[in-house]
């Protein structure tokens, strides 16, 4: 089986994405700036230090490595858009620069293939109620977003027949990446639970294992549908109605739910280019399953 480096792999979506790999027979290396604690995957992985500082030559890194995840991302703890804080050009020099020339040395020391989990933020505002397909014309709003689509051209203009590159178009993740670990709508049901106010949001979400099951394909499809390529990444459009209604039913709460949000006016994410290359997300059954778990 092919050995993979991921970049970011201890973080909430890359830890994802290394148990998958790991349950699917491949050998999986871990870059970052530190190795993970003993006993933070499920097996143990390769150590491979990594950094998103343009400045250096990492080709070493990229040794016997068949296939290259890029899932690291430097940002203020928690942010992600904004995660820029005070310092948005040494935001972009990592983010942007130090992505780009991590691909080109993945392609100069031999990597096959290259996937980067890209986002949402990319398309920016759009007209609402409209799907946002890979073709819809991507306006980002923000310096995240903006860096996501600057590292997307730069992937698309290093591929080659012998480096396939491809970028994910990742959605709101949610599920909790490994046991005991903090998941994102922690406090949303610790409030709902207290009694406390719970605003109407709507959002499209997806599981971090269906996002890591999305990269595995990209490693395995065929090159020619893949390379150069975006695809979406999603799978439901929910409210914070629709997920606390499970938390109600899984803990007989008593308190009422907020009210539905206006999902009409949401621009939920079209996930037909995916879906034709054998992706299927868990839908509201693994919604439900998880949301159970998660308070049980």
């Amino acid at each position: 089986m092919s050995r993979v480096l991921v970049s970011g792999g201890t973080g909430y979506v890359g830890r994802f994405v290394v148990e998958h790999l790991l349950a699917h027979g491949h050998d999986v290396a871990v870059g970052g700036r530190s190795p993970p604690a003993a006993g933070f995957f499920s097996k143990d992985v390769a150590f491979v230090p990594l950094s998103l500082d343009p400045g250096l030559d990492q080709r070493a890194a990229f040794t016997d490595i068949d296939h290259f995840v890029h899932a690291a991302f430097s940002h203020l703890p928690g942010k992600y858009r904004g995660g820029e804080g005070d310092d948005p050009d040494g935001f972009r020099r990592a983010n942007l620069d130090g992505s780009v020339r991590l691909f080109g040395e993945a392609r100069q020391a031999g990597v096959r293939r290259c996937v980067f989990l890209s986002s949402r933020a990319v398309y920016g505002p759009q007209p609402p109620g409209v799907p946002l397909t890979e073709e819809t014309p991507p306006r980002p709003d923000t310096l995240y977003g903006q860096v996501k689509l600057a590292a997307e051209h730069g992937l698309q203009g290093l591929c080659t027949p012998d480096f396939i590159g491809t970028s994910l178009r990742v959605t709101g993740v949610y599920g909790a990446a490994g046991p005991g670990r903090r998941h994102k709508w922690q406090s949303l049901f610790d409030d709902y639970l207290a009694g406390r106010p719970v605003p109407a949001r709507a959002g499209t979400e997806v599981h971090g294992d269906d996002v890591a099951s999305a990269v595995r394909l990209m490693l395995d499809a065929d090159a020619a549908a893949t390379s150069g390529r975006l695809f979406n990444v999603s799978d439901l459009l929910v409210d914070t109605r629709t997920v606390l209604a499970i938390v109600r039913d899984a803990t007989a709460c008593p308190h009422p739910l907020p009210p539905a949000a206006d999902l009409a006016a949401f621009n939920p994410m079209a996930i037909d280019k995916i879906r034709a290359l054998g992706w299927t997300p868990g839908g509201a059954a693994r919604l439900l399953a998880v949301v159970t778990d998660l308070v049980a």
